[in-house]
């Protein structure tokens, strides 16, 4: 990747698979990533998830650049996830207002909180009275409809923001069909914030950016496939790497086989190997299985 100028690249959160750990990883490993964002924080039974906290702890995220992302279908809601990470020093803060899982737009959270125009005015009244804090939004063209996004533009536009996240798709199509880069254009000559893309990204070219002239990418999937896209080291010694620091800390925090295989085999489900080698460790039911047949395929590609 060439810069003829500074060029945001941000790793996309998702849920189950970029956790500190993975986070930390891909730091050390591979690199060439701005800003790391965090699986959402959301309110649940009335209260701030433990495990979410736990994941952006600060001793978790030591000498990685990371940015705690939030989900709230409202501005209480926001508010109280915000006093969490305040809670713990945070002053950089993303809002989710693009997730499609069906559970949290029934909630009126994600591409949900798109269609109430009011409580997305609710948080942004919010932001203002935390001048402390630098706030971004990631968001999706609408929940059912692009007019919905283009319903809230005013708001979002009045919103104190160091960027928005865009994924050109509604929410409704989940990750299916294509994104739709015309519509990420429509959009951001509306936008009077800085514009970052994201969505079915497999490499990062500036020069196909530039004429856009958008603050940089947001890469999420396909980062996961090739987490050494950024960098210029052998992929296997990515891999062998990365893989090292997951498998200690999965057998020094975790109990029992299956909840260490359940950590491990998400390493792996993404990444861009031949099936016939990732099928056995992805089968592996046991963990002397699995180290069985991680030394094979390390064996086959070396």
């Amino acid at each position: 990747m060439s810069h003829s100028r500074p060029f945001y690249v941000a790793f996309a959160p998702l849920q189950g698979y970029t956790g500190a750990i993975y986070r930390q990883a891909h730091h050390l490993c591979a690199g060439g990533v701005d800003e790391y964002y965090t699986p959402f924080l959301r309110i649940e039974r009335d209260a701030v998830r433990g495990k979410d906290l736990r994941d952006v702890a600060p001793a978790a995220c030591e000498g990685v650049p990371t940015v705690p992302q939030v989900i709230a279908n409202g501005g209480d809601e926001f508010a109280r996830l915000c006093d969490a990470l305040q809670g713990q020093g945070w002053n950089r803060i993303d809002l989710n207002m693009g997730c499609p899982f069906p559970m949290q737009v029934r909630a009126g959270r994600g591409c949900g909180l798109l269609q109430h125009r009011e409580r997305v005015e609710e948080i942004r009244r919010e932001m203002l009275r935390r001048s402390d804090v630098a706030f971004s939004v990631k968001m999706r063209l609408g929940q059912e409809s692009e007019t919905e996004g283009e319903a809230i533009m005013s708001i979002v536009n009045a919103m104190p923001l160091l960027h928005v996240t865009l994924h050109p798709r509604l929410g409704r199509q989940q990750y299916k069909g294509e994104a739709d880069r015309d519509a990420f254009i429509r959009f951001a000559q509306r936008c009077q914030h800085p514009m970052v893309y994201n969505g079915d990204l497999t490499e990062v070219s500036q020069h196909e950016w530039d004429a856009l002239h958008i603050k940089g990418v947001m890469l999420g999937r396909g980062l996961l496939a090739r987490p050494w896209m950024l960098c210029e080291r052998d992929p296997q010694e990515v891999v062998g790497e990365m893989h090292a620091l997951i498998y200690r800390h999965a057998t020094t925090r975790l109990c029992g086989d299956s909840q260490i295989l359940a950590h491990l085999h998400a390493f792996w489900e993404y990444l861009d190997i031949p099936h016939r080698l990732k099928k056995p460790i992805m089968k592996a039911t046991t963990l002397s299985r699995y180290n069985e047949a991680v030394a094979n395929y390390t064996k086959k590609i070396s």
